[in-house]
């Protein structure tokens, strides 16, 4: 299934201009100057794609990552840790499977923000997504901040940009949602600056139908296994024309309707999004939900040679009011029981059937699978906002949370940094968003930034932060 990553960017141009969603946007031209990628020497990078799993909410780092027995029973967690295949890793008790697969995995305990953010989950995304500290804008508008034309890019799209071009398929890929409901859009997730030619591709998919997954402008009927609606597709370009005749790089809308259906006649576009020829006890194995055919789905788009792949937790809202978080990982109230009954059982099967499967098929060694968020969550039990202690909620907390990372080069069975004794703060190794997000650059063999602005300027698309060699 796997494809050469050739130079023909046809079909990626075509997807990103025309099916990520972009109309609602105003992009500038693409700031990538014409002298293209220096390929300075790196340190045995391995990984040829990434996939991304972000706990869309917050996730708990003290209930899963780096649980603190020993802390005060304000702050201590009530779940247990227990032994891994990994002598250095401790989990918590509710990740069993995951704890098989320690040995694998690279945790890293000390990623804080510096205090340089806002707590707000706009922030969060666009310093994790993108590796650079959230500006002004953030700290005025908070949550109603909009995803701006000249914001730094995701990381995803600067890697999209600067690897060889996928004879077929897009550079980036994004599923099952895009983060969060308009217009309350998430920052960090587009590619900003670089203009829209190298914004994700989202694939959409939902609880009901987990096998089914769509994408704006396309309908991707993994049922059967094919790609339809021509119509509704030239409508959609022709909007997008409209909403982008503004933009000197992307007038010629008839080369993007050729490119559509060179798109639609691929056939490995329809192999690498046809999950029915995925066995049953696969999907078993990662769970039959919505974000374990994700995961699937991502496997399968890393194993066809896609550079990157978001899989965004979708939250479940059928269980809203049980998990007091909107069925994701903000558990603002019911902290522990949330997290016992829903999330961390589908967590792990879904993130451990990925490491087992890339394992088995020969698949890790090239691709970096990497967990993140948002933030972490406040070690002290009891958030004002859900009854204090009674609620048994944890608040936002910048100031800490856990990263994992595995294959790609990564060292297995490890841990680095250390927090605190309650979970609130680094303090050995201290690392923030931006050494993570270098760390993927490096892991991929991305290791010049150097590009130019329109007026010709040397830029650096991130100058801040270092990779995390040690690991590797």
């Amino acid at each position: 299934m796997a494809k050469g990553r050739g130079l023909n960017s046809s079909r990626r141009d075509f997807l990103v201009a025309s099916t990520t969603g972009i109309a609602g946007f105003r992009f500038g031209d693409s700031l990538l100057g014409a002298a293209g990628i220096e390929n300075a020497p790196v340190k045995s990078p391995t990984a040829k794609s990434t996939i991304l799993f972000f706990l869309c909410g917050g996730s708990s780092h003290v209930d899963m990552w780096d649980l603190k027995p020993d802390a005060p029973n304000e702050y201590r967690s009530i779940f247990q840790p227990i032994s891994t295949s990994a002598p250095e890793i401790q989990l918590c008790e509710h990740l069993p499977m995951t704890a098989k697969v320690a040995d694998k995995l690279a945790i890293v305990r000390s990623v804080t923000d510096h205090g340089r953010a806002t707590g707000d989950h706009h922030a969060g995304y666009y310093y994790n997504l993108t590796g650079h500290v959230p500006d002004q804008t953030f700290k005025t508008q908070g949550n109603d901040r909009r995803p701006y034309p000249d914001d730094w890019p995701f990381m995803g799209s600067v890697i999209g940009s600067r690897r060889p071009q996928h004879e077929e398929l897009p550079q980036v890929i994004s599923l099952p949602h895009k983060p969060s409901r308009p217009p309350y859009t998430r920052p960090g997730q587009f590619s900003g600056m670089l203009g829209p030619l190298h914004d994700p591709l989202y694939l959409t998919g939902d609880h009901a139908e987990p096998m089914k997954f769509s994408a704006p402008s396309l309908t991707l009927q993994t049922s059967r296994g094919r790609l339809d609606d021509r119509k509704a597709l030239l409508s959609a370009m022709d909007q997008t024309r409209r909403d982008l005749d503004h933009n000197a790089g992307v007038r010629d809308m008839k080369e993007y309707r050729d490119k559509a259906f060179s798109l639609l006649s691929s056939s490995s576009t329809s192999d690498a999004f046809d999950l029915n020829s995925e066995s049953p006890k696969t999907l078993e194995r990662y769970g039959n939900t919505v974000n374990g055919t994700s995961l699937i789905m991502a496997r399968r788009l890393a194993e066809a040679g896609v550079p990157f792949i978001t899989v965004f937790w979708r939250e479940n809202l059928a269980i809203k009011t049980k998990c007091r978080s909107a069925g994701g990982w903000d558990t603002h109230g019911n902290n522990f029981n949330c997290l016992q009954d829903y999330l961390l059982p589908e967590f792990d099967r879904g993130y451990s059937a990925l490491i087992e499967d890339l394992s088995e098929r020969g698949m890790l060694d090239d691709t970096l699978v990497m967990v993140s968020s948002e933030m972490g969550r406040k070690p002290k039990i009891g958030d004002r906002r859900s009854g204090g202690v009674v609620g048994a909620g944890r608040d936002h907390w910048t100031a800490c949370q856990s990263i994992v990372m595995a294959g790609g080069g990564i060292q297995g069975g490890q841990t680095y940094g250390k927090t605190d004794r309650f979970g609130e703060l680094p303090v050995e190794n201290v690392v923030g968003p931006e050494d993570i997000t270098k760390t993927v650059y490096h892991a991929m063999g991305i290791n010049d930034l150097n590009a130019t602005d329109r007026g010709g300027r040397p830029i650096n698309l991130l100058s801040e932060g270092r990779a995390i060699t040690e690991l590797f």
